[in-house]
């Protein structure tokens, strides 16, 4: 549907020598449909979708009715204002120091009986504005039509909205500013209440509803019945699930366990791909429809006693069709349900007895661009400090190594017939070294390559990579266990951030004054699925003899976020300590990756060094600004 015009096409008809009652037709039927709109977008969405279309119409009828002029654009305009100040004092609440307004209170006519109405349903981006619209105010909503539908200046939206009683338009325009989407969005079929669905209501409530007004409650029963009557008066078919928003055949058919997607066991053998999309439909509770329905209709509907969860930039909405289910079954006390939509991967979780006392639990995870290490494994549960996973089909072991222990050994992790591991301790919330005493990482192997990965707290775990940002690979060998034994307890403030792979690399070793031996530099990065948000640490690794033991977590020199420092765009990253010797002096340590040529020192301490080490004596305390010349001639500073 094209956006309406700013000026409604009759408002240059001469009316002048038409009689009033004649006029009034007219406008009626050239105004109404607009008006109707007008009504429907400033009325509060929280009075259900039902009700707001018949309010609509109410408040445009009796303002048409009420409407009189000698011109037609005086006579829209003072239509429309009646329109706007109606429907933003049906907002106000009945019980307040003042005189109620008829508008607060549901329209007698028109009314529908037996049925429900609703404008037509369109896309995602109508439901995120009418979301929008909900969570503002009345006035808010009166600017965002006058500017976008009508086409009015700020001044002009101003003055109609004194007019209609609103106390601060200014601040309406303000919060209006808030509601981002395209104005073009406000003429769609999503608004229109002149075009709509009909569904049938309940007619077990609509029969308790005629015995309660035959037995003599009469009108004024049925308008109390009314008021009371909640959204758009339609259950969910489970506890835990909210009332319907929409009804949407694509939609209907997401919630439907009988379309959802089942994999084939043995696709991903000859598929050329080996992502979440070939994982097979696994688990003892598969063909439990009525756990399906349930997990669905959450997922769609969370009611307020569901736990929900979603990583940073995963979007938590309802599913956009029926997605692949990976996995129906019982882990510990809790039947899960574990679904991916192409996007997100998604976990129901409820008690294995399906008691609605017991709550249940919703986490979302984006997992798009998963390749074969990323779509490893997905977290099962985590209970009381303990995390079992569900690996992929082509993992062939599992096993757990603790990463603060590099020379013990990885025992076996045993699986069931579905690849749900048993239970292992999951790593420490907590980062300091009083606290981190083990980090039981999960190590997969699939034909060749071993895999480390480590739980951060999200339905995905993380791969836990080694070597220079160019050519990340996979931990191996003694040296770099040990980088890792002493990097692992820093992975708590990348927490919960959506992390998909987090590299540490050495990029430097210099030699320590006064013979204390040899520090090593390194730079750790992890990197997310949604791209931004990246986390860089740089740390410096003294001595295990000097720092408290092989096990003892490197000193954080540096750190940023959303940076390109030590990743493939720009491999770099320099960074400094004021370091303490053993006989009580202080030096200012800095180190570069390759690319520096020199490096420099202001601020409290002055110097500067060939090549890309720098040692410079120092007061305790200082606090030193570092630059670099790079290979090629340019100029960088520290990581911060």
């Amino acid at each position: 549907m094209p956006p309406l015009r700013a000026v409604p096409p009759s408002a240059g008809l001469p009316y002048a020598e038409r009689a009033a009652g004649e006029r009034a037709e007219a406008e009626a039927a050239e105004h109404y449909a607009r008006l109707a709109r007008i009504a429907y977008l400033v009325l509060a969405p929280s009075l259900g979708r039902n009700r707001r279309v018949l309010t609509a119409h109410w408040l445009a009828q009796r303002a048409l009715a009420r409407g009189r002029g000698a011109d037609p654009g005086e006579v829209y305009a003072s239509v429309r204002l009646r329109v706007l100040r109606s429907a933003i004092q049906a907002e106000l609440p009945v019980l307040r120091p003042a005189l109620p307004r008829r508008a607060q209170f549901p329209p007698l006519v028109p009314q529908v009986w037996g049925l429900r109405l609703f404008p037509h349903s369109c896309g995602a981006d109508e439901l995120a504005l009418d979301q929008a619209l909900s969570e503002v105010s009345g006035p808010c909503r009166a600017a965002h039509v006058l500017r976008g539908l009508e086409g009015l200046d700020d001044a002009e939206v101003c003055r109609v909205l004194e007019a209609a009683g609103v106390a601060e338009p200014r601040a309406a325009l303000l919060e209006a500013d808030s509601l981002t989407a395209p104005h073009g969005l406000l003429a769609s079929p999503e608004f229109d209440p002149c075009s709509l669905q009909v569904r049938p209501a309940d007619p077990v409530r609509r029969r308790r509803r005629g015995r309660t007004f035959l037995a003599g409650a009469g009108a004024l029963l049925v308008c109390g019945t009314l008021l009371l009557m909640p959204g758009d008066g339609l259950g969910g078919p489970d506890p835990g699930s909210a009332p319907l928003y929409s009804r949407h055949r694509t939609a209907e058919r997401a919630l439907d366990p009988a379309a959802l997607r089942r994999v084939p066991d043995g696709l991903w053998r000859s598929s050329t791909r080996r992502d979440f999309s070939v994982w097979p439909t696994r688990g003892d509770r598969t063909a439990d429809t009525r756990l399906l329905r349930r997990a669905l209709a959450v997922w769609a509907r969370p009611g307020p006693a569901v736990v929900s969860s979603a990583t940073p930039g995963t979007p938590d909405g309802p599913p956009m069709g029926p997605p692949q289910l990976l996995y129906a079954g019982e882990v510990g006390a809790a039947a899960v349900v574990l679904f991916h939509d192409g996007l997100r991967v998604v976990r129901y979780a409820e008690p294995r007895n399906a008691d609605p006392s017991g709550g249940a639990a919703l986490d979302f995870a984006r997992v798009d661009g998963a390749d074969t290490a990323g779509s490893g494994a997905l977290v099962a549960r985590r209970h009381d400090g303990r995390v079992r996973y569900l690996t992929a089909p082509w993992v062939r072991w599992a096993g757990v190594r603790d990463l603060l222990a590099p020379r013990g050994p990885v025992r076996p992790l045993p699986r069931d017939r579905n690849g749900v591991t048993d239970p292992l301790t999951a790593p420490e919330a907590a980062g300091g070294r009083s606290d981190c005493r083990s980090w039981q990482a999960l190590e997969l192997r699939e034909g060749g390559a071993a895999r480390l990965m480590t739980d951060l707290g999200e339905l995905t775990p993380v791969r836990l990579t080694s070597g220079a940002p160019s050519a990340p690979h996979d931990v191996a060998g003694r040296a770099e266990r040990e980088s890792w034994a002493r990097t692992a307890c820093l992975l708590p403030s990348v927490r919960s951030s959506g992390v998909r792979s987090v590299n540490s690399w050495p990029y430097a070793k210099q030699r320590l004054p006064e013979g204390a031996g040899d520090a090593l530099w390194l730079c750790t990065r992890a990197d997310t699925w949604r791209g931004t948000g990246s986390r860089v640490l740089a740390q410096f690794q003294a001595p295990p003899e000097l720092s408290g033991g092989e096990g003892a977590p490197g000193a954080v020199a540096a750190r940023a976020e959303d940076s390109p420092d030590c990743g493939i765009r720009r491999p770099r990253v320099l960074a400094g300590v004021l370091w303490r010797s053993d006989g009580g002096r202080w030096y200012v340590l800095a180190a570069g990756s390759r690319q520096f040529a020199s490096l420099t020192a202001t601020g409290g301490v002055e110097g500067r060094a060939e090549g890309r080490l720098l040692t410079l004596p120092a007061a305790e305390g200082v606090r030193p600004r570092l630059a670099g010349l790079l290979a090629d001639g340019g100029r960088a500073g520290s990581l911060h």
